[in-house]
């Protein structure tokens, strides 16, 4: 019998960059994520990118958290967002910003079934997977 499932989605996922203002900058300008700050469980500063119910955490390796990966590395992401427009236009806007695609559009699998996805990387070098279901 199998186990039941625990979780319902993702929330929010951390990476940990060399430049917190650097890489919210890059992700405003590629994605047009939106910039938050915010309060840790102490005080302390934490930033945020958000989109729609979802969000990414920035961190530095002097961000003070009691939370945080027993080995944070830079350029170690590598994960997938659905796009919010058509991914040509996607593609178009990456292109106008001079972001330069490491691969795609390539057909892909994801949780829901197949997608159209592409590929680039962020400053820290991180994977970013940008998909649209077909």
């Amino acid at each position: 019998m199998a186990a039941k499932t625990l979780v319902e989605r993702v929330d929010h996922l951390v990476l940990t960059v060399r430049d917190i203002e650097a890489s919210a900058q890059f992700y405003e300008r590629a994605l047009g994520l939106e910039r938050e700050f915010f309060r840790g469980p102490e005080g302390q500063p934490r930033h945020a990118l958000r989109f729609g119910r979802q969000k990414i955490n920035l961190q530095d390796r002097s961000t003070d958290t009691p939370t945080k990966a027993s080995t944070p590395t830079f350029g170690s992401g590598d994960f997938c967002l659905i796009a919010a427009a058509p991914l040509d236009e996607v593609i178009a806007h990456l292109r106008a910003e001079g972001i330069a695609l490491v691969a795609g559009p390539v057909p892909r699998r994801g949780a829901l079934g197949p997608m159209r996805s592409i590929y680039f990387n962020d400053p820290d070098g991180n994977l970013v997977e940008v998909a649209e279901y077909v």
